[in-house]
């Protein structure tokens, strides 16, 4: 018989008890702060974003961000909302000055939700208004207004204040990393010239855009000088390095769109025709854009992306009823890039030596790549080394697509151990034999000639770039030991050499597993350090107890290691710093240079063990 279903099925939910119940369809996935996408850094993006329009607009041009602990605080020094809405739009959906096309005309976000989707979220939200010498609050807390103040003088500079801490019902054991927030605070000031961004006392601002964001990323090994290209509501910058595939920085009104979209598209189209329409010569695309590091921001009105955490564009057109965007970004690319190199031979010669070199290589490549290829259908055929899941984040249809990951570990029986305790649907596990090649300095095509890199390229399928990939975390899992680091070491090398997208897309990961398992005849407490350790141990008292030190992964039997690899699973992502470039740093830590990084070494041990004296 069928539930029964009239009038009292039907439910209608207050905005935060909607919000607080499909938070996914508001911020995107939940997570802990481990992953640059998890929903803390979608809160704060939502309250900065504010602040960056009142900017954007001519309003103020300082933002001030303190984060301690688990809070946030926002200060910036616009317009302030006006004293008497201050309530309705930090909690009343489709309720906002975004709406007013001429107060907002190219904003980053125009649902009216942002702010709403914070409040909801946050166990505690304040929200202060200052205008004109009076300032107006209200506290919340998990959407509902708890406490109202009546308005008051203050020698305030005009503005908008937010305070929130996530709520931890919704986001568990949650942390900001450092790391990811200087990264976004550092695109908002690249962004937004004559913006300055302070985030705990720490100063980030920029004087040349997108000039000064690949400049930091690059180092003297490039090709040739940044050229960096400005039109109205545009503006490009690109060089050739020596690290192999295509490095892209998107922006749309300050947005950064991490999963490129439209105008990425138009982008990396624009380059290819601007330089054959200069050579006059019908060059491959792939050979044009190997070792590109580029980055492309525009401001256009209204933008459609394709989800509310916008890191994908779906615009078509520049505006309601506007030119078609793809045509304006890749005419303005091309006909720039082909004024440019007639004022500048140098650069020229530079670029066509590349491409020149590009295709020596692919062509050497193409005469093993068919044998190699045969390789990887053999033996993943016969199931050697990938033992594959069965939904892959290529089936956009299935919503456990974004949930799909692959480990990759070390030996027979560390792989067993996670193949028998994984989830079938979303888990694979890929398992190496011995430690990889140190493939610093080397060409692509030792990835094809090194069986193990072969077949791990294919097991990813990114052997064409990052479009086929098949899962959405690639995880690094090895033992906590020095063989183990190295192994980690030598894969990171791999990836950030051959295919760099996938770390700078954040799709790469280290696993983190328990080094002690502290037990007494009631409990077990996995600990992953020696402070989590002495902590369990005095909890849990001396009697009776059993501490066990895990040598590696194997140790760990599948019952156990299905604890690890669930829902409380650690998870620490590999990102570069953003003032870093990644020649330097691999030639660092992977080149030839011993007696520089012995010097570190022994330099910072002593430093150690003066403080330890």
């Amino acid at each position: 018989m069928a539930n029964k279903y009239d009038e009292s099925s039907i439910k209608s939910l207050e905005w935060h008890q909607h919000i607080r119940l499909r938070p996914g369809m508001y911020i995107g996935k939940l997570g802990d702060g481990q992953s640059p996408d998890d929903g803390i850094y979608v809160l704060v993006k939502e309250i900065i974003d504010n602040s960056i329009d009142e900017f954007v607009m001519g309003a103020g041009k300082k933002v001030v961000i303190d984060i301690e602990d688990r809070s946030v605080c926002v200060r910036d020094f616009g317009r302030g909302i006006p004293l008497g809405k201050v309530i309705d739009c930090v909690s009343k959906i489709n309720t906002g000055g975004k709406y007013d096309s001429e107060a907002f005309q190219k904003s980053v976000g125009l649902n009216g939700v942002g702010t709403k989707a914070v409040n909801a979220l946050s166990i505690k939200f304040v929200v202060q208004s200052y205008r004109e010498g009076k300032c107006k609050k209200a506290e919340f807390s998990r959407g509902k207004l708890v406490k109202e103040y009546g308005e008051c003088a203050t020698s305030e500079k005009n503005g908008t204040e937010i305070f929130f801490e996530p709520d931890p019902e919704i986001f568990k054991n949650y942390r900001y990393l450092p790391a990811y927030m200087e990264e976004r605070i550092w695109n908002y000031a690249y962004l937004n010239a004559g913006l300055t961004m302070e985030m705990n006392g720490k100063s980030y601002s920029s004087a040349n855009g997108l000039l000064d964001l690949l400049s930091k990323r690059v180092d003297e090994t490039i090709r040739y000088e940044v050229i960096h290209l400005k039109g109205r509501d545009i503006e490009i910058a690109f060089t050739h390095g020596n690290q192999y595939g295509e490095h892209y920085y998107s922006f749309v009104n300050g947005q950064h769109t991490t999963q490129g979209g439209t105008h990425q598209a138009a982008f990396r189209e624009g380059l290819v025709k601007g330089i054959r329409d200069h050579f006059k010569k019908e060059f491959d695309p792939a050979d044009v854009r190997n070792c590109i590091i580029g980055a492309i921001s525009v401001r256009i009105q209204e933008p459609v992306f394709e989800s509310q955490t916008k890191t994908k564009l779906g615009s078509t057109t520049t505006a309601p009823d506007g030119p078609a965007l793809r045509s304006w970004i890749v005419d303005f690319t091309a006909g720039e890039i082909d004024n440019y190199l007639h004022r500048n031979p140098e650069v020229e010669k530079s670029i066509v030596d590349r491409i020149a070199q590009n295709e020596r290589e692919r062509k050497e490549i193409a005469g093993i790549k068919k044998l190699a290829n045969e390789r990887a259908k053999k033996a993943n055929l016969h199931n050697k080394k990938l033992r594959d899941c069965k939904v892959h984040l290529t089936d956009v249809k299935d919503v456990r697509s974004r949930e799909t990951m692959i480990f990759i570990t070390e030996g027979d029986s560390a792989s067993g151990s996670i193949t028998k305790a994984r989830n079938v649907q979303i888990q694979a596990v890929f398992s190496l034999r011995g430690k990889p090649l140190n493939s610093f300095g080397q060409t692509k095509k030792v990835v094809y000639e090194n069986e193990e890199f072969n077949l791990l390229q294919h097991a990813l399928d990114i052997e064409n770039g990052m479009d086929a990939l098949r899962y959405d975390k690639v995880i690094i899992a090895t033992d906590a030991d020095v063989d183990g680091m190295h192994i980690r070491l030598l894969l990171m090398t791999f990836f950030l050499q051959f295919f760099p997208e996938l770390v700078e897309q954040k799709h790469l990961h280290i696993l983190q597993t328990p080094l002690f398992r502290v037990r007494n005849k009631k409990e077990t407490v996995y600990c992953y350090d020696e402070d989590e350790r002495d902590k369990a141990s005095a909890r849990l008292g001396e009697k009776g107890l059993e501490i066990t030190r895990f040598k590696g992964l194997g140790e760990i039997s599948p019952s156990e290691f299905g604890q690890f690899i669930g829902e409380d699973m650690r998870l620490e992502s590999v990102v570069t710093p953003p003032d870093a470039s990644l020649g330097t740093m691999l030639e660092y830590y992977m080149g030839k240079n011993t007696p520089v990084r012995q010097e570190h070494i022994v330099t910072n041990l002593r430093a150690e063990a003066v403080e330890l004296l």
